[in-house]
């Protein structure tokens, strides 16, 4: 039996938003926090904007989802950008670490599609 939560914020895997996003991701076995509770499968992802890298969508699933998700509340809510996520300070060992990890997923990605647009 599984025994975890599934939250999503923003746009969905069908929104119009989502279907330009680009998408950092970060498994829960990655951060220090993951490791000490044994959640291998937990994931969290980002949408983000190719044009302005405003966030659009968080998608978490896995242990202690609903502590996770208002942190990307909060970075929508004020207009912030994946940039912000790669640059903040999370304290260590939680699983918020997920957001950094994610946001220098998609800003590697985002990084990969530019050099093909010039």
């Amino acid at each position: 039996m599984w025994d975890f939560d599934i939250l999503v914020l923003g746009s969905g895997p069908g929104g119009q938003k989502a279907a330009i996003a680009a998408v950092g991701g970060s498994r829960y076995r990655e951060p220090a926090r993951g490791q000490i509770i044994g959640d291998t499968y937990g994931m969290l992802k980002l949408l983000v904007s190719p044009e302005d890298h405003s966030l659009l969508g968080v998608h978490v699933f896995g242990t202690g989802a609903t502590e996770l998700l208002h942190i990307g509340q909060a970075v929508m809510g004020c207009g912030g950008t994946v940039d912000y996520l790669v640059d903040a300070v999370f304290n260590y060992p939680t699983l918020a670490e997920s957001y950094k990890v994610a946001a220098l997923d998609a800003q590697n990605k985002l990084r990969r599609v530019a050099r093909f647009e010039v």
